[in-house]
């Protein structure tokens, strides 16, 4: 495969709008909550999940659309933390335990149309991924695991509906390819995240400065937050990363491989007024003085000879 690098820049659009916002030129960041699995297959879970992240004043919340039986291998183990202990167990088990009927995606698109919340998620294959369609998303994200699979990634893009594609494990190699592949296929809205497959991600593996080193290349950066607390997110966000996810749950006590270092409603709120507090405190960009400031020159200011007030 020829990887056309030189050509991305000009073929990737300034501007991708996902729903009724649009991320890049300026524009605020777009802030996910990342649900994924962590209703652990309850219905009523997944609904009181859509409000909590509006609640913590997510743009969008993001599941994981999946069957267990059609992409888990049978004999390969998980292990996790669940209350302390070390759980292992078959991956296909406990991926069955998380997974939604059919039914339930549409009813958790109304709720999140109710709340005014975007809805989307992560298929694992194509039969998930006409699931969604026929209920309504407005983009399609591609887990770190999926980025090298370029048949799939082909697959997806010829929907031509903005691909997220979460970069964990990945070279810049990788990258090109999924780029040159989704483009070759009809897409050209990308959103490449930095993102770190570590569960949590030490802050000394987190490697934010990709986020400049891809913004070379690559109009669209986002960050898959996998740390703890904010500061990942606050620096993120002020290198310019134009959308940004992060896995929560309603208890970290609940059993499953991403419950323990998953956000908590709470911490979910701070996360996201973390980030909106960078955006506001960046500003406009101009270089001049604020209202205040204008009123204050008068009192302020000394004109050359001036003594200094009380001298």
């Amino acid at each position: 495969m020829v990887f056309r690098q030189e050509n991305l820049v000009a073929k990737i659009m300034n501007e991708i709008k996902i729903g009724g916002f649009t991320l890049g030129n300026g524009h605020l960041p777009f802030v996910v909550a990342e649900a994924g699995i962590n209703h652990n297959g309850d219905l009523d879970r997944a609904l009181a999940m859509v409000t909590a992240a509006k609640e913590a004043g997510c743009d969008a919340v993001k599941f994981a659309t999946l069957k267990a039986d059609e992409f888990c291998n049978p004999s390969h183990m998980i292990t996790y933390k669940h209350e302390g202990e070390i759980v292992t167990e078959p991956e296909i088990e406990m991926f069955r335990r998380s997974e939604l009927p059919d039914s339930a995606w549409i009813t958790l698109k109304e709720e999140c149309d109710r709340h005014g919340i975007l809805f989307f998620s992560t298929p694992q294959n194509e039969s998930d991924l006409k699931l969604l369609l026929d209920v309504g998303v407005p983009a399609i994200k591609i887990g770190s695991d999926d980025l090298t699979n370029l048949k799939l990634i082909a697959s997806y893009a010829s929907h031509n509906i903005p691909l997220i594609m979460s970069t964990g494990m990945a070279d810049h190699t990788d990258i090109y390819a999924a780029a040159n592949v989704a483009r070759a296929s009809g897409c050209d809205k990308l959103i490449f995240c930095v993102c770190t497959s570590e569960y949590p991600c030490p802050p000394e593996h987190a490697n934010l400065a990709r986020i400049g080193t891809l913004k070379r290349t690559f109009t669209h950066i986002g960050f898959s937050d996998h740390t703890i607390g904010t500061d990942a997110a606050i620096i993120a966000a002020t290198l310019g990363a134009c959308y940004l996810e992060t896995h929560f749950t309603l208890d970290n006590q609940l059993r499953g491989p991403d419950h323990a270092f998953s956000k908590d409603p709470k911490a979910l709120k701070q996360w996201v007024d973390a980030i909106r507090n960078v955006r506001t405190m960046l500003g406009d960009w101009r270089v001049r003085p604020t209202d205040v400031e204008i009123a204050q020159r008068t009192q302020w200011r000394r004109k050359s000879g001036q003594k200094i007030r009380g001298s």
